[in-house]
């Protein structure tokens, strides 16, 4: 099935100041789409070395956006802590395979708190040990550096993943969205739509440009032209 790029701006590379604007700059206009999602890297300092944010700044994003968002938790416990994310409104909730106890009942946990699960994997992560446990997911977020900073170079080795994926959606193997995050930008994001990827996080390359809104449809651009399963509508 063809459809259209999507694109989550990633607000770790926005300035937290001030992020019901930056949310507000990758919105849309003019009758552009705008980002898809808006991506929120969630750390804990035990998972990942860093620190970000946590539940009570996503829900004064969800009370400052429309934009619907996509919650990537690098954190511990996750079978705890990630549920509060869906029942407080996030579209989309993301946890690690690595630090999940039980990823097939947090995965259903998940969708019955309101949200859409998905399952995300560090680059030295193989796919082949989850294929079953994907099958209850909504989402697999291919990590394409490691997880923890921004700015970090694009891994293009996790590519390999990405194809294994979109070949299993393809047969009816798996149904779930196939979603890159690190090192997304102008010269990576058509090699990672190629493979076929269907949402692309993209932080510095939206957020550090002059029009956050022209980079997201400037990226959605390069996607839909690289892809053979993406179009722009």
């Amino acid at each position: 099935m063809v459809h259209q790029p999507m694109i989550a701006p990633s607000i770790l590379s926005a300035d937290f100041a001030r992020l019901a604007d930056e949310a507000v700059a990758v919105s849309g206009r003019d009758g552009a789409p705008g980002a898809d999602w808006l991506h929120v890297d969630v750390m804990d300092a035990h998972f990942v070395p860093n620190l970000t944010l946590g539940l009570p700044v996503v829900k004064s994003l969800l009370a400052a956006t429309d934009i619907p968002l996509d919650c990537h938790l690098m954190i511990d416990d996750p079978d705890r802590w990630a549920i509060g994310y869906a029942e407080a409104g996030a579209h989309n909730v993301t946890v690690h395979v690595e630090a999940a106890a039980d990823p097939v009942r947090l995965a259903r946990n998940l969708r019955a708190a309101g949200a859409k699960a998905g399952l995300s994997v560090k680059p030295g992560t193989p796919l082949e040990p989850y294929l079953d446990v994907l099958k209850e997911y909504d989402t697999l977020l291919v990590m394409s550096v490691e997880p923890g900073f921004g700015g970090q170079k694009f891994m293009a080795e996790v590519l390999d993943k990405v194809r294994t994926a979109r070949r299993l959606v393809d047969t009816g193997h798996l149904r779930l969205l196939v979603e890159i995050d690190g090192g997304i930008n102008a010269e990576t994001i058509e090699a990672a739509a190629e493979a076929g990827v269907d949402c692309f996080v993209a932080g510095s390359a939206v957020y550090d440009a002059t029009d956050p809104g022209r980079a997201v449809e400037a990226l959605r651009g390069l996607a839909a032209t690289a892809s053979p399963h993406l179009a722009v509508r």
